[in-house]
């Protein structure tokens, strides 16, 4: 079992969209990924617009964390600054604040991985040098 999973809303709203082309491959990380997984109220705001947006109970994202298979230890009110620096470094990119948040979140959780389908991850570095050690299908 892997410890200090954060997750992305791409995966969250994979999970829980049948429809999505990486619905199959979503479930089965989570086979063997622990629960609860770690993330931000920025991710959980993004998942419950997509979700709801596509047809989708926008209630769902806010149940899961409700059981417990999700957990958000990150509080953007103590990490304001670091976030408005990763904001202001990766504008170029763009960087969402969602993606500040998560990247903020490898940094205070180093042993953490992210669940993402996103390749910005990629481009950005944690304490400005390291990558982002993500978990991500290969395309």
């Amino acid at each position: 079992m892997r410890r200090g999973m954060i997750v992305d809303t791409g995966p969250l709203v994979a999970y829980l969209s049948q429809r999505d082309r990486y619905h199959a491959w979503t479930r089965g990380q989570l086979e063997h990924i622990g629960f609860p997984l770690l993330t931000c109220e920025a991710v959980l705001t993004e998942t419950c617009f997509l979700i709801g947006r596509n047809g989708g109970d926008a209630g769902d994202p806010i149940e899961m964390l409700n059981q417990g298979w999700l957990s958000i230890p990150f509080d953007l009110s103590l990490e304001s600054e670091a976030i408005g620096q990763l904001m202001r470094k990766y504008a170029s990119v763009p960087i969402s604040l969602a993606d500040s948040c998560l990247l903020r979140m490898t940094e205070l959780l180093p042993e953490s991985r992210l669940l993402t389908l996103d390749s910005d991850f990629s481009i950005y570095r944690k304490h400005g040098r390291e990558s982002v050690p993500v978990v991500m299908p290969e395309e």
